[in-house]
Parts: structure tokens; C-alpha cells; sequence
């Protein structure tokens, strides 16, 4: 299991917590997620088994935590691979709907042609090709959370249709006379400016004011750096056990570059670079050659290389070195046997590189005391 304390980190962890729920465990990546709440845990400050220790995430719980209960819009705003999907879960996790049904719909996912029978529903020979009444996501998610991705694509055209039902609670079916009431609970996401869309008359002012009633931002993850190592640290486990493999930690120049990276594709960058780089690991580490071309270029990770080949050759003999000396807590003359050289050549490598032996026999220490609980 990874660690998510930093010392332990240097070694194999000991202590087992709580797994937070990851983004791929959030819902299948469909237009429509219709999933049982997930358990909320008490008093770890995490609602909805959220990931994140920062201060900017630490907000975000707290929010979640003020206007779940309630029955307000609320307005997730945020670049693309925040987690506002699993946030919105995390509300609906914790509010007096949990056990009804959570509705996501990926807006620009449904043609447009069909957007209004896919949302409201459909009697039958409303249109060419409608043989049978329709049931719409608004109905199926009755008394639940229907959750509206991308709500700046949403059609101008459809836009009064949906103002009326979170004015008035009721629409009606396409074809339809019979007027139907919709006790649900409206989230949305977006990452567009809609504002400026208002402004540009593409998007309805009304409409926006009723969906801005609680509005949410999710901090990019190139803000909230503190938590770039417990997430990976998490994704490091999750597929791990997955995928059947063995990986137990991240090596210190993985870790580097990881905290170098500017992470446009944020979270979910994250995730899908941690999980590649445990399916090319084959030993219970992952190392820095195991990560995308993005991490290892000068250009993206902000560390050009001073050198060509000898730089190289250096920065794998520190990495080699390190991870013996990790290996061995500290042990120089383990490490030695280790790396199949003499003591005195382990020696003039630690000194040539600045590499204390000291830090790692604390290390090791720190990696034995339990980690400390999740704040």
C-alpha cells in the first residue's frame, strides 16, 4: 500500500487507512450514471470520501458540507479534470436524497436533436421514429440528484424549458399536454465562462441566476500542490490492486518530476499517468522513466538537462544509488552488496553525489511510527 505521509514515503508503508473513493470509482464515464450513494464517513473532514489535504480542498469540503443538507442549485465551476462529477457524488452522498437514484448526464455527449426527449422525455408519435413513450433523465431520477455536465453547452433554444423547471418544479414530456412535477435536486458543471456568455446572449441571464444560487470552484490542481503526492500515492495503490500488480511506492526523481509538472489536465492527468506508470513498473516502484514524455522533457517539467549523455548517466546512477540506500535504511555496505559493488566505491558514489546516509536510517524510522490521521 502507498503512504500518503512524506516519510513514509521513503519506504514501504505500514499503517492502513480508510481508501478515499478515486475518480474512476465516481461512475462509468457514460452520458447517464445511475448509482447508489456512496457511504459518507463521520468526522474526517472529507465529505463524500474526497481526496485532498490542502487548503483550497479543505474549503471545498467545507462547503460541501454547508449546502449538502440542503435542497439548493448548486454550481460547480472548474477547468476540465477537477473532480466535479465526484464532488457533485459527494453532495448528493451526503444530503436527505442519498438512497435515491443520482442521474449524471454529460450535456455535450447527447445530439442535440435528441437532448430535449433524453432530458424531459417523450409520448409516443411525438416525432418520427417514436413508437413508445420515453421516460426522460428528470423522471428517472425522481426525488434524487440530476447532475447537468457542461451546462455551458446546454442549447440556447432548450434553455427556457429547464429555467421552468427549477422556477416552477414541473415540465412536460415532448408531445405531451400532461403537466409532471419534479422533485429532484438540480447540480451543474461547467467550465466556461458563463458570464460571458450572457453577455454574448448565448446563454439566458435568468437561467443563470437560478443555477448560480450556491456557486463551487475546484481549485486546478497546479494550485493545490500539497496534494499532488496523496493523490498519487492513492492512484499508486488503486491500480496496483487492480491491475494485480505490486507496486508500493514512487522513487524520489518520480516524485520530482510529479511536483514539477504544471498538470493542465489536472486530476485526471494524474490518474491516467500513475496508472500507466504502474502497468510499465516491474518492481514495487515506480520510477521516472516509467512516466509520460510530458514529465521527463525540460520543457513541460521546468528542469532542463545541463548535459547530454554523462548528465544522464548521472542522474540514473543517484536514482540507483537512493533507491539502495532506501532499500538498505541507510546501510551503506548493504547497498553496496545490493548495487554488486565494494564499499569503497558505494563510498565515493555517496560523495560524489552529496547522498547523507543519516536522512535515510530516519526515514526508515519515520516510516515505521503509524502515519499520522488524516486531517
Amino acid at each position: 500500500m502507498a503512504s500518503t505521509n512524506t516519510a513514509a514515503r521513503l519506504g514501504p508503508a505500514r499503517g492502513r487507512r480508510p481508501a478515499p473513493l478515486s475518480l474512476f470509482e465516481a461512475g462509468p464515464p457514460f452520458p447517464e450514471a445511475l448509482a447508489p450513494a456512496p457511504p459518507v464517513p463521520k468526522g474526517n473532514g472529507r465529505p463524500g470520501l474526497l481526496v485532498g489535504r490542502s487548503k483550497l480542498m479543505q474549503a471545498v469540503f467545507a462547503q460541501v458540507s454547508q449546502v449538502a443538507p440542503s435542497d439548493a442549485t448548486v454550481l460547480l465551476r472548474g477547468e476540465s479534470g477537477t473532480g466535479k462529477e465526484l464532488v457533485a457524488r459527494a453532495i448528493h452522498a451526503s444530503s436527505r436524497r442519498a438512497q435515491k437514484p443520482f442521474v449524471a448526464v454529460s450535456l455535450p455527449a447527447l445530439p442535440e436533436a435528441l437532448l430535449e426527449s433524453e432530458l424531459f422525455g417523450h409520448e409516443m408519435g411525438a416525432f418520427t421514429g417514436a413508437h413508445e413513450r420515453r421516460v426522460g433523465r428528470f423522471e428517472r431520477a425522481g426525488e434524487g440528484t440530476i447532475f447537468l455536465d457542461e451546462i455551458g453547452e446546454f442549447p440556447l433554444h432548450l434553455q427556457s424549458k429547464l429555467l421552468r423547471v427549477l422556477q416552477e418544479r414541473e415540465f412536460q414530456r415532448v408531445g405531451g399536454t400532461e403537466t409532471l412535477r419534479a422533485d429532484v435536486r438540480i447540480l451543474a458543471a461547467t467550465n466556461r465562462d458563463l458570464e460571458r456568455l450572457v453577455s454574448e446572449g448565448r446563454f439566458r441571464e435568468d437561467l443563470y441566476y437560478r443555477l448560480n444560487v450556491f456557486p463551487l470552484r475546484l481549485p486546478p490542481l497546479r494550485e493545490r500542490r500539497a496534494d499532488i503526492l496523496l493523490l498519487a500515492d492513492f492512484f499508486v495503490e488503486a491500480y496496483a490492486k487492480r491491475h494485480g500488480r505490486r507496486v508500493r511506492r514512487i522513487s524520489t526523481p518520480a516524485i520530482d518530476m510529479l511536483m514539477a509538472y504544471h498538470w493542465p489536465g489536472n486530476v485526471r492527468e494524474l490518474e491516467n499517468c500513475i496508472e500507466r506508470a504502474v502497468l510499465l513498473s516491474d518492481d514495487d516502484v515506480v520510477h521516472g522513466h516509467h512516466l509520460p514524455p510530458s514529465l521527463q522533457t525540460g520543457e513541460s517539467s521546468g528542469t532542463r538537462p545541463r548535459g547530454r549523455l554523462q548528465s544522464a548517466l548521472d542522474a540514473l546512477e543517484r536514482e540507483l544509488l537512493v533507491e539502495a540506500m532506501k532499500d538498505a535504511r541507510g546501510n551503506a555496505s548493504k547497498a553496496a552488496v545490493r548495487l554488486g559493488v565494494t564499499e569503497r566505491v558505494m563510498g565515493l558514489r555517496l560523495a560524489k553525489h552529496g547522498i547523507d546516509y543519516r536522512r535515510f536510517r530516519t526515514s526508515s524510522r519515520a516510516a515505521r511510527s503509524p502515519a499520522p490521521a488524516a486531517t
